[in-house]
């Protein structure tokens, strides 16, 4: 017997059983998404390794540690990371900053980075989330913020977190980061070898690490000082505070938290996350935030921009346990040619029928529709020369006889 080939480490098969879940969490971001005028993109899975060298930023893990790249007739392709860079490169390739703005898109689909495993988390994800651009004004942050909380809300979670903060603009960012710079620069050799490599590149970052040992240095009170501070220029501060007055008008929630990055290099003024409190310490269900410069960097025309993603196994982790959704019927029929045809009328008609393939007895056919279906369909000889069915409710076991072009007004009340 030859060995059973498995499934790769850090990816995992969505089953039957589990599917329902994605359908309900794929089906509440269309109809909230669309609420708000926003239309679904689906760009490829691969793209140019430059793509994300340019658009993630090459200081980041997610470019330096955890791509799937490739070579393939002397070009560098990888398996997307992320979607925000590919929405980007196919609004600039097809022209959409034509479109009257704000240009709205929401995506759905499977991610790849290399990473440890984790609950939540595999190397094979899958994310959802919406980008939106042509507004440079606050009131996109806010209601792409809103858009978030409605969406998590719409699939039941509800005791949620909002954070945010403004990282300021590239000319506001540039005193902040030397600032930074100038009080960790001491305590350099007794940061991790992430934080140490961050220092030079992208010294913001060094605000993300989770290592017990470079938090604690964080928290002194010189360092304290300087990432609490205001370094915002008038225009970003003014930005900031028009956000939270808009966030205070719509009722959401919030709080400010001065060490909120975001893992991405193109991120700028406001960045934020929704936390969920079911989930223990890994409890961000959403990220996201401002990125006014990335389609400039990648080729196209100066336009503002903002949006969030969320982990679909991560959302699906915390939703209710749902009871499997049933057919609507079952033929019972030991005549398999009137058992299909009347299975496709009635599939035609819009229900969802399933039948014997094997021809088993009367008694286990009915024993499978209980478990099955909500009604049994019954066609014995008798019914077919009569050209009736019979119609049982397998809830209640009550049963009826009906015309067969009647079926379907039967199972519908």
């Amino acid at each position: 017997m030859a060995n059973i080939i498995k499934v790769l480490k850090g990816t995992k098969d969505i089953l039957p059983q589990d599917v329902e879940k994605w359908h309900f969490v794929e089906e509440n971001a269309l109809k909230v998404f669309s609420s708000f005028g926003v239309k679904e993109i689906r760009t490829p899975i691969i793209e140019s390794t430059d793509l994300f060298q340019r658009g993630v930023g090459e200081t980041t893990d997610i470019v330096n540690k955890e791509m799937y790249t490739f070579e393939k007739s002397d070009r560098s392709i990888t398996l997307r990371p992320e979607n925000t860079a590919g929405v980007v490169r196919s609004y600039i390739e097809n022209g959409m900053h034509r479109l009257p703005a704000p240009v709205k898109l929401w995506y759905k689909g499977p991610m790849f980075r290399y990473e440890r495993p984790q609950a939540g988390r595999q190397r094979q994800f899958h994310q959802v989330g919406v980008e939106m651009f042509g507004v440079s004004q606050p009131s996109a942050d806010a209601e792409i913020i809103l858009m978030a909380e409605n969406f998590l809300k719409s699939i039941g979670l509800d005791d949620l977190d909002v954070e945010i903060n403004s990282l300021g603009c590239p000319k506001c960012r540039a005193v902040f980061k030397e600032n930074l710079k100038n009080v960790i620069r001491p305590y350099l050799n007794d940061l991790c070898e992430d934080c140490q490599s961050r220092f030079e590149k992208n010294p913001l970052r060094l605000l993300d690490c989770k290592v017990p040992t470079c938090q604690e240095i964080f928290s002194k009170p010189e360092i304290q000082k300087v990432i609490t501070s205001d370094f915002l220029c008038d225009e970003c501060r003014e930005h900031y505070i028009q956000l939270k007055k808009y966030l205070d008008e719509l009722n959401v929630k919030y709080s400010e938290n001065k060490h909120l990055v975001r893992g991405l290099d193109y991120y700028t003024r406001t960045v934020f996350e929704i936390k969920s409190n079911n989930l223990g310490s890994q409890n961000a269900v959403c990220g996201g935030g401002r990125y006014d410069n990335l389609v400039s960097e990648l080729g196209g025309e100066p336009t503002p921009a903002i949006g969030f993603a969320m982990g679909m196994e991560r959302l699906i982790s915390l939703l209710k346990e749902k009871e499997s959704s049933k057919l609507d019927g079952y033929i019972v029929s030991n005549d398999t040619t009137e058992a299909l045809k009347l299975a496709q009328e009635l599939r035609l008609q819009g229900l969802n029928i399933e039948i014997d393939l094997t021809n088993k007895k009367f008694t286990k056919q009915l024993e499978k529709a209980s478990k099955l279906a909500k009604y049994a369909i019954i066609l014995g000889e008798d019914e077919i020369k009569e050209n009736k069915v019979s119609i049982k409710d397998l809830s209640n076991g009550n049963q009826v006889s009906a015309e067969r072009s009647e079926c379907i007004k039967w199972i519908e009340k």
